[in-house]
């Protein structure tokens, strides 16, 4: 059983991650982030902040694996939920728009470093991305007579369009995130589809 002391320091922890992640904004990204700012708000001493991070990128990355499992996560969920009933296609879209909404300042931090200088968090969020890839492949293959190459391509795809749809709906007001969201509900039914059609003429010719 943890004592006092390791629960404040998981305490301290949590509050500078949550800290950070309050920070980031459309117009700062984690790069502008300042240990001193982030100490602040997490309400401990800049000296502190080193008892439970080497430094800003280990901070960073924690938070990169920490978004990329949350959101794995709320996929899987959303998979299971169309044991009762419903499209996978639409409910995961849904619930990804949802996890946008809600976290917008998570996504944030994905789309930002995943083009940013640092190469560390350029390759924590393409193996985040690659996750993703991975595990919609293997839910594909499970459904579906394709190669292991058509669900991979499928998925990355998929992914692809998610990703973009998901960096253009930040910023839109409720009605255009709507269409936003038929719109690539369809696209990803067209993909699907096509995907299909494609595999069917491929065993049957």
């Amino acid at each position: 059983m943890p004592n006092n002391r390791a629960i404040q320091k998981g305490k301290t922890r949590r509050a500078l991650i949550d800290a950070a992640f309050n920070q980031l904004t459309a117009d700062k990204s984690f790069s502008n982030l300042s240990l001193r700012e982030v100490a602040r708000e997490a309400g401990i001493a800049p000296t502190s902040f080193y008892r439970h991070f080497a430094d800003m990128n280990e901070l960073g990355l924690t938070m990169v694996d920490e978004v990329g499992l949350l959101l794995r996560q709320l996929m899987r969920q959303a998979r299971k939920r169309i044991e009762g009933g419903g499209s996978v296609i639409t409910i995961s879209v849904e619930t990804f728009f949802e996890f946008i909404q809600h976290n917008p300042n998570m996504f944030h931090l994905l789309l930002r470093e995943s083009s940013g200088t640092s190469s560390a968090f350029r390759t924590a969020i393409a193996r985040e991305i690659k996750h993703f890839v991975d595990e919609l492949a293997e839910y594909i293959l499970d459904k579906n007579k394709y190669s292991i190459e058509q669900a991979h391509t499928e998925a990355e795809g998929m992914v692809a369009l998610v990703f973009t749809a998901g960096a253009q709906a930040l910023d839109m007001p409720k009605d255009k995130r709507d269409n936003l969201k038929s719109r690539l509900i369809f696209q990803l039914n067209m993909l699907a589809k096509g995907s299909y059609y494609l595999a069917n003429k491929t065993q049957n010719s």
